[in-house]
């Protein structure tokens, strides 16, 4: 007979974990962000509407929303309360877009269309996605250029099931942020992303869009973006010209 079966103190099992209150209300205001209950742009209730909603204390609802508005859920604004954080918001623009000129102001790139497509995943797509092979993506390919030169092609995955009736022609039309569109019109908000960089050289089709030479060196990142509950929603490779650019990144 073993040892632990004559120990009255041996563990049973994996002990049970808590997570403190203020962990618990985070979660919970998660899940009304999630389900719609407040849309991206609308003021939530304040710290002491929610604190008799949720029947804690105001500071337990204040850290859970510090939280929240540190991982860019929500946001803050002074005097006026605390909104569902917007990808149509202007300093939203560049929370995702990294690569940034030399010189001057950082701003948003003109994007052109290049191809939009409905297809059967790739088995590597598929897997990044949480996919079954085969299962319908939209594939979508673009031109982004920095005034009026063309700095980085990007190629896009994303689930066909969630971005039913999403063109070409939709894309072209919608003057905002490729997120916006995404967050407004398909119900679908990034919240976070995973990056990969690295160093590659431009073939023959990524060096006619950028108008180098082949083998000029480019920087490749490749993004998987999540929405709520950690669920994938888009693969997205980019090729970036950084001859007067940098990909800058804020670490803390």
């Amino acid at each position: 007979m073993s040892q632990s079966s004559h120990n009255p103190n041996a563990a049973a099992g994996p002990s049970p974990t808590f997570s403190p209150l203020y962990q618990q209300i985070k979660a919970l205001i998660t899940q009304s962000l999630q389900s719609g209950e407040w849309k991206p742009g609308e003021l939530i209730p304040s710290e002491v509407e929610l604190a008799a909603r949720f029947k804690v204390s105001q500071g337990t609802v204040r850290k859970a929303i510090d939280e929240l508005a540190a991982e860019n859920l929500v946001s803050r604004r002074q005097g006026k309360g605390t909104f569902v954080s917007t990808h149509n918001e202007a300093r939203a623009h560049f929370r995702f877009l990294r690569l940034v000129p030399d010189e001057g102001v950082p701003h948003h790139p003109d994007s052109k269309i290049v191809e939009v497509k409905r297809m059967r995943a790739p088995a590597e797509v598929a897997r990044s996605l949480e996919l079954k092979s085969g299962d319908a993506v939209v594939f979508i390919k673009r031109v982004l250029s920095f005034d009026g030169a063309p700095i980085i092609v990007e190629e896009l995955w994303l689930p066909g099931l969630l971005f039913k009736g999403l063109t070409a022609e939709r894309l072209d039309e919608y003057k905002g942020p490729m997120y916006g569109l995404f967050e407004s019109e398909f119900g679908t908000r990034m919240i976070r992303a995973t990056e990969k960089l690295r160093a590659v050289c431009a073939d023959a089709a990524a060096a006619a869009f950028l108008g180098i030479a082949a083998g000029t060196p480019l920087l490749c990142a490749e993004r998987v973006s999540y929405t709520y509950g950690d669920k994938a929603v888009e693969l997205r490779r980019g090729l970036y010209l950084t001859e007067h650019h940098h990909y800058l990144n804020e670490l803390s």
